[in-house]
């Protein structure tokens, strides 16, 4: 969503690079930019305003002017700022002191509540909680029936006394639901509401009634992240007419310009506390303004790639995995790749995934392109073939690669290709368990491949003998150089076709290589 902003703020921060001083021009024009990059994303006016003034003032204060590398103080400042704009501090859900804890969902129509509610229920149930999702949206034709399937695939608790389709009391449902949780024992209760227009004022009466029928304990507004400028007036209706505690964004995978997410907070005072961002019901989390900002910025959302890592594995496999790595690369078979693949795809979509690294924004196009059906390809492959193959798969000769190429629908060539990636990515993983370093990459403190490479590289450097004739020489050269690069590409984890010496590290990294 926000791959338009996050190009104008990379161009607009190219600009600086490399000035070791910047003037009040220089300045003015750098905030001009990212006005017009805020303004392009659909950012409220106000907010833009708001935030462009706090970014020069600050930029034309001492922490820029005295600053050794003025450049990178104006891209924190710019995230500093971002956070501040996004909301500041994580906003975390207000529990009752007293069972259950009410939830009431309120939007507009098709903001995606329902389903939201469903995913909402699911991430509480992570948390070691029992939801009840409520349906008193009795006004939508089969919303009843929807809730009840998306509580099913959630494997949440849902409370449906009423047909719907226009007939029931969504305010009498309200007041039920909370003494039927008190006796099954349901300690969250999240009320679904009827989606209404901010002008319509017999919904927006119904959505306050229910309101203090239950008092609940948090109201949230749940918005579409895809309304652009709109969200302002829709966020400040339901402001004035319900009241709420915190912001929910649906659909922040779509392709709008993400000017919704970057307003409501600064606008309505009210922070975002959830976001969702895909169509699987996993596909939602709590809002951290600074990973936010990060991702805005192209430096990657680590933190979160590590909280999903250690949500989808379990500890003591991946101490059996790294015990069975350092005993050495044949101890790692294509079962034990199958089942660290399948629990990478656990973690959610490839590209997504990936997103999350710092500096992947400058080849998002290869990312976007990546084709997720290739896991299944390969797992495919894997599980055609027999366990002596996956245990040695140096036994596997071109009969046994015909035979799986057609078990598993595929070229023979691509079950050549796995095996030979696998042995590669199989010596790269127990050269790292071992504390040999990354491949191509100097010994590093704590991480080994320093000192015993470094005499193992000069050791073969004095064997080998340079041809006496210069244009022989000069093309040993040129291959050598390149060899380097495309190890240097590989450590970094590039694609295929992406020149090393054009990666270049997001500028909030460059200070820390020197």
């Amino acid at each position: 969503m926000f791959d338009t902003l996050s190009d104008r703020l990379a161009a607009t921060f190219k600009n600086l690079r490399g000035k070791g001083r910047l003037s009040e021009a220089d300045i003015d024009a750098t905030a001009r930019e990212i006005r017009i990059a805020l303004l392009e994303a659909d950012v409220a006016l106000p907010a833009v305003r708001a935030f462009i003034k706090q970014v020069k003032e600050r930029a034309l204060g001492a922490e820029v002017s005295q600053a050794l590398n003025p450049a990178q103080q104006v891209i924190k400042i710019v995230n500093e700022e971002l956070i501040g704009i996004l909301g500041g501090e994580t906003r975390r859900l207000r529990f009752a002191k007293t069972a259950p804890t009410v939830i009431m969902l309120a939007g507009l129509q098709g903001a995606g509540k329902t389903t939201l509610a469903g995913k909402l229920g699911r991430w509480l149930k992570a948390q070691g909680h029992a939801p009840l999702l409520v349906a008193c949206d009795l006004q939508r034709p089969n919303a009843v029936n929807q809730l009840a399937v998306v509580a099913e695939r959630a494997g949440v608790g849902v409370y449906a006394p009423q047909p719907g389709n226009g007939v029931g009391d969504p305010v009498q449902v309200a007041k039920d639901s909370i003494e039927f949780a008190r006796t099954k024992q349901y300690d969250i209760v999240i009320v679904d509401t009827a989606g209404r227009l901010g002008i319509d004022a017999e919904m927006m009466q119904q959505a306050a009634d229910i309101r203090d029928a239950v008092s609940p304990d948090e109201i949230l507004f749940v918005l579409d992240a895809m309304i652009g400028q709109d969200a302002v007036n829709t966020a400040e209706a339901f402001r004035d007419g319900v009241g709420f505690d915190g912001v929910v964004l649906s659909k922040l995978d779509g392709d709008a310009r993400g000017g919704a997410a970057l307003s409501v907070a600064h606008v309505t005072g009210k922070q975002i506390m959830f976001a969702s961002n895909g169509e699987k019901l996993d596909d939602f989390d709590a809002f951290h303004p600074d990973r936010m900002a990060s991702r805005i910025l192209g430096m990657g959302d680590m933190l979160s790639l590590i909280e999903k890592a250690e949500q989808t594995f379990s500890q003591d496999e991946a101490e059996k995995m790294a015990a069975k790595l350092a005993k050495g690369p044949k101890e790692f078979t294509l079962d034990d790749f199958l089942s660290q693949m399948e629990q990478v795809r656990k973690m959610g979509s490839i590209s997504k995934l990936l997103g999350m690294l710092p500096g992947m924004g400058q080849i998002k196009d290869q990312i976007n392109n990546l084709d997720e059906r290739d896991v299944d390809r390969t797992a495919a492959i894997i599980k055609s073939m027999t366990p002596a193959e996956r245990q040695d798969p140096t036994i596997i000769n071109g009969s046994r690669r015909a035979r799986i190429a057609k078990g598993s629908g595929v070229d023979v060539s691509a079950v050549k290709n796995l095996v030979e990636r696998f042995f590669d990515a199989r010596k790269m993983m127990s050269r790292m368990a071992q504390g040999g370093g990354m491949p191509g990459m100097p010994g590093m403190p704590g991480m080994g491949g320093g000192a015993g490479r470094k005499k193992k590289q000069q050791k073969q450097a004095k064997g080998k003998r340079q041809s006496g004739n210069p244009m022989k020489r000069k093309a040993e050269e040129q291959a050598a150089a390149a060899r380097r690069e495309q190890q240097a590409g590989d450590a970094l984890g590039l694609p295929a076709g992406q020149d090393a010496k054009n990666f270049e590290l997001p500028e909030e990294f460059k200070k820390f290589m020197g």
